[in-house]
């Protein structure tokens, strides 16, 4: 059918590791190939990326010791530097999100939570900046000696920011008021299985952990009027345990709520598993190679047919195409891509 466009890609990467910054990718409609078109290394370490509803303004944070965010114009294919970045007054930012007109970071050194108003124009006030600082620890020796915040986002209804804490094994539910982020609730979750990354049911009304310390999936009940989770249980998401250098990184959920994709490094593996109606009872149905070493991003194409691995230490991003009735993905191809470390769309 020809060379058809299915919209954009953009992937951060570790620039202290080779990396080229941020790559801006076409994807092919048909097959999901990438086809690589710029890259930018003006901001240190752009682990990880967003974009603005309008998809005009991509945001990144830079994930050094330092601490900061930034906002780029995507343009028409070379994203430029909107303004100087922003310290985010926290160590080692590895996720963020857009929520209440707020560009929020998870500060994962620091074990805290950042936010930076935004300008009409989407770009960063650099004068509006707060933090909210995580307490606690975890039962891990090493790993949970005190707060590792590793994820935030808002809930499907947008009425909450959720934090996921990889070092006091626990959820916290936020609001903001008058700028700052205050804990509206704050959810244990069981001792030493180190929450690294939350990820949505389309209904809105299941929420699924992935564990980092133990390679299994918390399921739990979400409730947006009263801003509440209940944990409802825990699966593995591979096939044998125990799984001593397996370590989960993130996970997605296809449109239509019948499959819940999870990446594990050590493994290297994309694990498959299949959601009831209720979406309560995943059953791990298979497990297949992700195309390279050390897959730290997953991500699923907006049309549901093309999953995407950010293989980090083998330098690569993978694509699969999805079988729609068996939640299957197939590899179809890859790019280079050193230090990969996350995939977006827009």
């Amino acid at each position: 059918m020809g060379d058809r466009q299915g919209g954009r890609a953009y992937i951060g990467s570790f620039t202290a590791a080779g990396g080229s910054g941020i790559l801006t990718a076409s994807v092919h409609m048909d097959s999901g190939s990438l086809t690589v078109l710029s890259a930018v290394d003006t901001l240190p370490d752009p682990s990880y990326l967003a974009l603005s509803p309008a998809r005009d303004i991509l945001y990144a944070v830079s994930e050094t010791a330092e601490g900061a965010v930034a906002a780029f114009r995507t343009g028409d294919g070379k994203p430029e530097l909107a303004g100087r970045g922003v310290l985010v007054r926290g160590s080692g930012p590895t996720h963020l999100a857009l929520y209440d007109g707020h560009v929020l970071t998870a500060n994962y050194g620091s074990g805290s939570v950042t936010s930076v108003r935004l300008r009409a124009d989407g770009t960063l006030d650099g004068e509006s900046v707060d933090v909210l600082r995580h307490e606690g620890s975890g039962t891990h020796p090493k790993r949970q000696q005190g707060p590792h915040t590793h994820q935030v986002m808002p809930d499907p209804s947008g009425r909450w920011a959720v934090s996921v804490d990889l070092g006091t094994d626990s959820v916290r539910i936020c609001s903001l008021q008058g700028g700052r982020l205050e804990v509206h609730r704050e959810v244990a979750l069981r001792p030493g299985s180190g929450p690294r990354h939350l990820a949505f049911h389309p209904r809105g009304d299941r929420a699924y952990i992935l564990n980092e310390l133990t390679p299994t999936v918390t399921v739990c009940r979400w409730d947006a009027d009263g801003g509440a989770l209940q944990p409802l249980g825990e699966i593995s998401v591979l096939p044998d345990a125990p799984h001593g250098d397996a370590f989960p990184s993130e996970a997605v959920v296809s449109p239509d709520g019948r499959f819940l994709w999870t990446a594990t490094r050590g493994a290297n593996v994309i694990s498959v598993l299949a959601l009831d109606v209720t979406g309560d009872r995943p059953t791990l149905r298979a497990t297949v190679s992700c195309g390279g070493d050390w897959p730290r991003g997953l991500a699923l194409h907006p049309s549901g047919r093309f999953l995407y691995a950010a293989n980090e230490r083998s330098g690569d991003v993978t694509w699969f195409s999805v079988d729609r009735e068996t939640g299957l993905p197939r590899r179809s191809g890859s790019i280079e891509a050193p230090a990969a470390s996350c995939v977006i769309f827009g």
